[in-house]
């Protein structure tokens, strides 16, 4: 049956992944509204609404290239802007288990920004768009007929005045409310069907600063970030000549805030590359703290007749371990997806997206669990090819300190460009099992790799 069309989409929350959708969503309704509950400002400011915001984010380079696609020059826009750029492989400095990545040119390009000067970059896009439009508010709860099963709209309370309620009507409703989204409960409410929640518990905690980046700082440092262990950190070059470090840890591994503590939980690092640099750096900024307890994953591809006029996207559908920087890329790549599907029509939208989202979700979501179990569940339950692949993945690290193509490798999947199993291709796999018996540099030997 069509859908009736009433030319109005609504989007809940002004995050990366509310404007990506806004943006998609302008190509095909005359009407787009976001509804963020605080005012958008035209600035690098971190949002209240944001609080990882002030912590270091990675774009990964498939999320920059599908951002570009949304909106053409994007990458030349912070470039301008004084964004800087790094090759992921070349001006990185990888620390996988205690194993420097070898360096060599990629081709993969970085930039090395701020959660709050992208998402200054992308409000001034999107609401740019003439037929894009924001109120500020708060929505709490949706408007729909578990009978016809449908959501026909979203009922909100404005911020300030007289915080009367009122329902806005439209076509389409997108939950972007983030990870604390609280979307599955109205469709509870309405008797619709709600998503299973797949939960991986992380107990994460993590810490940042921002210091002066020295004029004399090792050019090519990146940044340096530890995986595979319960306590790591990421360095990286930021705009207005700034480093942004974030030290975490996994299960009571909790980073200190007060200057002497922060500066020595680096030195427990598996490199002391961080360490290094932040010994002597100034700082410019205290530390904050942000704890993320769990990645949750909402399988709304598995119900089998979703309502029409909803959709979910970003971490409203998915909510990665930070440590991996994935949200922001995948946020972009599920807002491709949804362009397609708009595309094909309106006629069974919820269901086409749910499924191709799920497809894009599927290979992050297996690189950061695949990872995070080690820490998070007994070794000896996980199945056999688990044990197998982390094994693997040991010896892959050994072999990509000294051999370019394996490292290559990696960091292609680690950018979404390839799937996990392209690490298993036989050519892959005899270039690992050839490098594993070379000596390789553990981090903080003599001799590590330089940036």
């Amino acid at each position: 049956m069509a859908l009736h069309h009433t030319e109005h989409a609504v989007v809940l929350g002004g995050s990366v992944a509310g404007l990506l959708t806004a943006r998609v969503l302008s190509e095909t309704f005359a009407k787009v509204t976001i509804v963020e509950r605080e005012t958008l400002e035209m600035a690098a400011v971190a949002r209240r609404a944001v609080p990882q915001a002030r912590h270091a984010h990675g774009l990964l380079a498939c999320g920059r290239e599908a951002i570009d696609q949304l909106f053409p020059g994007f990458t030349e826009d912070l470039i301008s802007r004084g964004v800087p750029t790094r090759d992921f492989q070349s001006g990185f400095r990888w620390i996988n288990n205690g194993r420097h990545l070898f360096q060599e040119e990629s081709g993969i390009i970085a930039l090395s920004i701020s959660r709050p000067f992208l998402e200054w970059r992308i409000r001034a896009h999107a609401l740019a768009i003439p037929n894009v439009t924001v109120i500020c508010g708060s929505a709490v709860a949706l408007v729909g007929s578990a009978a016809e099963r449908r959501i026909t709209g979203v009922r909100i309370v404005r911020e300030g005045g007289e915080r009367l309620e009122e329902i806005l009507a439209a076509d389409l409703i997108v939950d972007a409310t983030g990870k604390a989204t609280r979307v599955p409960e109205w469709l509870e409410a309405l008797g619709l069907p709600v998503p299973e929640e797949e939960r991986v518990e992380l107990e994460l905690a993590y810490a940042s600063r921002n210091y002066v980046r020295a004029k004399d700082a090792p050019t090519g440092a990146a940044v340096s970030m530890m995986l595979g262990c319960p306590r790591g950190g990421v360095m990286l070059a930021q705009e207005e000549d700034r480093w942004i470090v974030t030290l975490y840890g996994l299960h009571g591994n909790v980073p200190p805030l007060d200057h002497e503590g922060f500066t020595a939980y680096a030195t427990t690092l598996a490199s002391p590359a961080i360490h290094e640099v932040i010994r002597d750096a100034e700082p410019i900024s205290d530390a904050v703290r942000f704890r993320y307890p769990a990645s949750v994953r909402r399988h709304y591809e598995n119900i089998s007749d979703p309502p029409e006029g909803f959709l979910a996207l970003g971490d409203s559908l998915t909510s990665f371990s930070p440590v991996y920087g994935q949200g922001q890329s995948v946020a972009a790549l599920e807002a491709l997806e949804l362009r397609d599907c708009l595309k094909e029509g309106l006629d069974n939208l919820a269901s086409r997206f749910f499924k191709r989202a799920a497809a894009v979700i599927d290979t992050p979501w297996s690189i950061g669990v695949g990872s995070d179990l080690r820490f998070t569940a007994d070794l000896e339950k996980l199945p056999e090819s688990a044990r197998q692949m982390m094994d693997y993945m040991e010896h892959l690290h050994v072999a990509a300190e000294h051999d370019p193509v394996v490292a290559r490798a990696f960091l292609r999947v680690v950018n979404l460009e390839l799937p996990p199993q392209s690490l298993m291709a036989p050519e892959i796999a005899q270039r690992v099992m050839k490098g594993v018996g070379k000596p390789g540099v553990r981090a903080g030997a003599a001799g590590g790799v330089q940036a």
